[in-house]
């Protein structure tokens, strides 16, 4: 089974091993007999081949082995990966392009197509572009611009640096092949004229500009600086690296007492920090250049945008009518808010004639309620006294009661064993004396026990 296959049943419910019949059976006839069931196959391959073409699982026609994620290649090849043991070719695919390319799901990448095979539903042959494809592939380009303000200089590019930084807008592992990014700028140039190019240098619309310019020689030119500096950084690093490398291979010929070897390396190291040193002194030479460049262009923005603020003000102040129409505004405010001043002072000496206060009544009512309130604090602690002399003398009741339940116990108990004799005098006269002290005061019976 083919990469292909494998990746439409594995990750499209639509291409369970159930509906597969459907799918690669000649479904036309349900157009007029089941159109549901025709729209639901037609629908089903337009969406897998979108997102398998979209994962990398369809090879290019092209020679480069590249995966092209926005377009179809419609060829012998792609037939035969969807080839099954089973169920043979797909007999209606002929059938869901046309419809594709009717609805606009597919758009005609060629100038024309031409016939794949024999039969009833023959199959254009050739390149389509899937719509829902380039599409995700344009909003992802437009939202890395918005992530990064760019300058005037940094929305020009090369082909070449415009492949580099935008190659894998879809996200990392899915780079566009060089058909798809052809495709891409056409698109975003065309239809949504996010950027210009003329075939060598890319200009990207700024975020304040309504439209985007021709590609102008300044343009070109600063494009080919960038793409120039670019190169000479990856020379540069390549150069550092072989000084490196020839340093390590004189030391070990030097370990192993080659001198031969050791003086060879060493030359050749000489040259590459010789080489290395112009490479150098001519990227210094290209930056400065640039830098300048950058700052003049950053002016140019300067002072086009000191232009447009200028105009914003010009208009605001002819709005406000000059220094003489805002002294009279304030004046004419001055006075507006001095009447409404009067207004209200007026307004209050009429409130204040007609409100009169006896003061004697409001005493008179005032120590009234102050009787009433005494009167009130007075009758809760009379309450609260007679409440805790009650309480004390349940206590003390309870008191006596025990002690007599005692004494009782005390009396039965010597009368039961015949000990009247233990039980003394005084200790009578102990308890009758202790009886007679008791009151009905707490503190006392507590002294008393």
């Amino acid at each position: 089974m083919s990469e292909l296959l494998t990746y439409l049943q594995t990750n499209d419910p639509q291409f369970r091993k159930a509906r597969l019949g459907a799918l690669y059976s000649d479904f036309r006839p349900l157009q007029t007999t089941n159109p549901d069931g025709y729209t639901a196959n037609i629908n089903a391959w337009l969406s897998g081949l979108s997102s398998a073409s979209l994962a990398g699982v369809i090879s290019s026609s092209s020679q480069t082995h590249q995966h092209d994620l926005l377009t179809l290649s419609i060829n012998q090849n792609f037939l035969s990966k969807l080839e099954t043991r089973e169920w043979g070719r797909p007999l209606a695919l002929g059938t869901v392009v046309r419809e594709g390319i009717k609805r606009g799901d597919l758009v005609v990448a060629d100038e024309t197509l031409g016939i794949l095979g024999e039969g009833e539903d023959m199959l254009p042959e050739g390149k389509v572009v899937i719509l829902s494809n380039l599409q995700l592939a344009a909003k992802e380009f437009s939202k890395r611009l918005e992530a990064v303000p760019r300058s005037r200089t940094e929305r020009i590019f090369s082909k070449k640096t415009f492949r580099e930084e935008f190659s894998n807008v879809l996200g990392e592992g899915k780079v566009l092949s060089s058909g798809d990014e052809e495709i891409l700028l056409r698109y975003l140039g065309r239809d949504k004229g996010l950027l210009a190019c003329d075939g060598e240098t890319v200009k990207v619309r700024g975020p304040e500009e309504k439209s985007v310019g021709a590609v102008t020689r300044d343009d070109e030119t600063i494009a080919s600086l960038k793409s120039l500096i670019n190169d000479l950084e990856i020379q540069t690093a390549a150069l550092e690296k072989k000084v490196e490398e020839l340093s390590n291979t004189a030391r070990l010929a030097v370990e192993k007492k080659s001198r031969t070897s050791a003086l060879t390396a060493l030359k050749s190291k000489k040259i590459a920090e010789t080489s290395l040193g112009k490479r150098h002194a001519t990227l210094l030479q290209l930056e400065e250049v640039f830098s300048s460049i950058e700052q003049a262009a950053d002016q140019v923005e300067l002072v086009r945008v000191m232009e447009a603020s200028t105009r914003v003000l010009s208009g605001l102040n002819k709005e406000v009518g000059g220094v003489e129409r805002v002294d009279n505004v304030v004046e004419q405010l001055r006075e507006q808010m001095g009447m409404v001043g009067e207004v209200g002072d007026v307004i209050a000496e009429v409130g204040r004639d007609a409100i009169v206060v006896d003061e004697g009544e409001v005493d008179d009512e005032l120590e009234a309620m102050e009787r009433a309130e005494q009167k009130r604090v007075e009758e809760k602690e009379t309450l609260v006294r007679e409440a805790r002399e009650r309480k004390e003398a349940e206590e003390t009741k309870r008191q006596l009661d025990a002690l007599e339940v005692v004494e009782r116990e005390a009396k039965e108990k010597a009368s039961r064993e015949g000990k009247k004799d233990m039980v003394t005098e005084q200790d009578l006269d102990d308890s009758t004396e202790i009886l007679k002290r008791m009151s009905l005061d707490p503190a006392t019976v507590l002294e008393t026990v």
